[in-house]
């Protein structure tokens, strides 16, 4: 198979839309999900939000089944992708070039330790972009690694626990 005939893709079709009741169910999930850390983050004045959540939160409802859902793999790519791009923020360079290395290094450690989860690879971007931008989170201190990351981790998959097992057809997670 040559290159340009692997770019057609396969005649496999798209799959089906799922029923609007099942849409309906993972929609409130993520809902409830982004209001815990929301209503947190606000009434707590603490940083308890990232960016790479609202991914997380998607695989979390929507894809519950799936390895990269799974509680280990959620809590722990998260911490370790964030532990990768703090440490080479901090220790290696604030330049582009370090960030490239850190997502790397992240994706592979995330393998490694078979706690992929595809949101966790933008963390090291995340902490990258916040430390440009003078972010007190990032300047001078490793507190992004507990709150929001390790904290906010935390609370979407106790929602996700308590959520999707509210559900006759679901049960989350798989494994721990």
């Amino acid at each position: 198979m040559t290159y340009l005939t692997k770019l057609k893709g396969s005649p496999a079709s798209i799959p089906p839309r799922p029923p609007f009741k099942e849409i309906s169910f993972i929609s409130l999930g993520a809902f409830f999900a982004a209001c815990v850390v929301g209503f947190l983050a606000y009434y707590t004045n603490e940083p308890i939000i990232m960016g790479s959540f609202g991914a997380s939160i998607f695989v979390l409802f929507v894809l519950p089944d799936s390895p990269f859902a799974q509680p280990r793999n959620v809590i722990f790519g998260h911490f370790v992708t964030t532990l990768i791009g703090l440490i080479f923020f901090h220790l290696v360079s604030s330049e582009w070039w370090s960030m490239a290395i850190a997502l790397a290094i992240a994706i592979a450690a995330m393998q490694i330790l078979r706690v992929p989860h595809p949101p966790a690879g933008s963390n090291p971007f995340i902490v990258f972009l916040l430390g440009a931008n003078n972010d007190p989170m990032i300047i001078g201190s490793w507190d992004f690694l507990w709150m929001p990351t390790l904290i906010g981790s935390v609370l979407i998959v106790m929602v996700a626990i308590l959520y999707n097992n509210l559900s006759k057809n679901r049960s989350y997670p798989k494994y721990w």
